[in-house]
C-alpha cells in the first residue's frame, strides 16, 4: 500500500519547512521544535480535571500530568510515556494525547516526564517510570482511580519504556500490570532490519534520527545488551502483561515492534498486533487531521477493556 493521502499532505507540509536533520540540533533545539510542532495540535477540554503534581523519583521527584475523565470513578488507570526518542518529549508534547486518550478509554491517564538525556542516560528513563508507576499503583485511589486494573503504555520511546516498565515489575515482584500498549515501540538497537532499510529517509522519522537518539540514550554498547534499554534482550518474556502492539507501514521501527510482539506470543503472552498500513511514525498523535489515530483510540479503549474484563 502507498502512503495514506492524508500522510503525504504531512509530509510534504514537513519537507517545505525545510528545516534541519533533527540529528543535526542541540537537544534543546530538539526539544523546542518537538514542543512547537505539538502546539498545532488539537487539545480536547472534555475531561473532569487536568492536574500537574510530583512523585518521588530514585533521583529526584518525577513530574506528572493526571488526567480524569468525566463520570463517576473509580476508573482504570494507564500510565502514559511520551516518546521523543527519551529525549525531545515532555509533558506538553503529548498533552493532547493524553487527555484523548483519557476520554475515549474512560480512564485516569497519569503522564510521566521522566528524565531525559544526554543529560540523564540509561537506566535514568526507565528507573523513573518504574518508580513513578509503582508510585501511582499505591496511590491511584487519591485520583479516583483502580489500580487493580492498571495499565502502561507508551509511543515510540515511549512504548521503549512501557515494554520495559512491564519486565522490570514483574522482576521487582510489582506492581501488578493488566496491559501493556506499545505504539510503534523502540526495542532494539538493530539499524540494518528490512524496515530500516525501506523507510530509512522520507517518512519522517529517519534512521539516523533514531541512531542520534541511541548514543544519546545509551552510548556504552554494553548498556544496549541489557533488557532495561532493549526489551529484545530479555530472554524470558513469559508472565508478561497482554500486549497491544501497534507498527506503522512506512516506519523504520516497524519490524522490531513485530519481532518483539511474536516473541511475546511465543513465551505464552496475549498479543494483539496490528500492522496500520499507509502510515509512518507519529501519526497516532495527529487525531485531528487522521482518521487512522481516531480510529486508533477505540482499539486502544477496547484492548484495555478486554484486559481488565478477563482480569481474574
Amino acid at each position: 500500500m502507498t502512503v495514506k493521502p492524508t500522510i503525504q499532505t504531512i509530509l510534504d507540509e514537513l519537507k517545505a519547512l525545510d528545516a534541519p536533520p533533527t540529528e543535526t540540533l542541540t537537544p534543546e533545539e530538539a526539544r523546542n521544535g518537538m514542543v512547537q510542532k505539538a502546539a498545532s495540535l488539537d487539545r480536547p477540554e472534555d475531561l473532569a480535571s487536568v492536574e500537574d503534581a510530583e512523585v518521588p523519583g530514585p533521583a529526584t521527584s518525577i513530574p506528572v500530568r493526571v488526567y480524569t475523565p468525566k463520570g463517576d470513578g473509580p476508573f482504570p488507570v494507564l500510565v502514559y510515556y511520551h516518546g521523543g526518542g527519551w529525549m525531545c518529549g515532555d509533558l506538553e508534547t503529548h498533552d493532547g494525547y493524553c487527555r484523548h486518550l483519557a476520554i475515549r478509554c474512560g480512564a485516569l491517564v497519569v503522564s510521566i516526564h521522566y528524565r531525559r538525556p544526554p543529560e540523564d542516560r540509561f537506566p535514568a528513563a526507565a528507573e523513573d517510570c518504574y518508580a513513578a508507576t509503582a508510585w501511582v499503583a499505591e496511590n491511584a485511589a487519591s485520583w479516583h482511580g483502580d489500580a487493580s486494573r492498571l495499565a502502561v503504555g507508551g509511543d515510540s520511546a515511549g512504548g521503549n519504556l512501557a515494554a520495559v516498565v512491564s519486565i522490570m515489575a514483574k522482576e521487582r515482584g510489582g506492581p501488578r500490570i493488566g496491559c501493556q500498549v506499545l505504539l510503534y515501540p523502540v526495542i532494539e538497537p538493530d539499524f540494518e532490519t528490512a524496515s530500516y532499510r525501506e523507510n530509512a529517509t522520507g517518512y519522517s522519522l529517519t534512521r539516523s534520527m533514531m541512531q542520534w537518539f541511541w548514543d544519546a540514550y545509551a552510548p556504552n554498547p554494553q548498556d544496549r545488551l541489557h533488557r532495561h534499554a532493549a526489551p529484545s534482550r530479555a530472554t524470558d518474556l513469559s508472565g508478561l502483561p497482554p500486549a497491544y502492539v501497534i507498527t506503522a507501514e512506512y516506519d523504520p521501527l516497524r519490524d522490531e515492534g513485530e519481532s518483539y510482539a511474536h516473541r511475546l506470543e511465543q513465551a505464552g503472552v496475549t498479543v494483539t498486533l496490528e500492522r496500520w498500513d499507509g502510515m509512518i511514525h507519529g501519526f497516532v498523535r495527529w487525531t485531528e487531521a487522521v482518521e487512522e489515530a481516531r480510529q486508533l483510540l477505540d482499539k486502544i479503549r477496547e484492548q484495555l477493556d478486554r484486559a481488565f474484563s478477563s482480569d481474574t
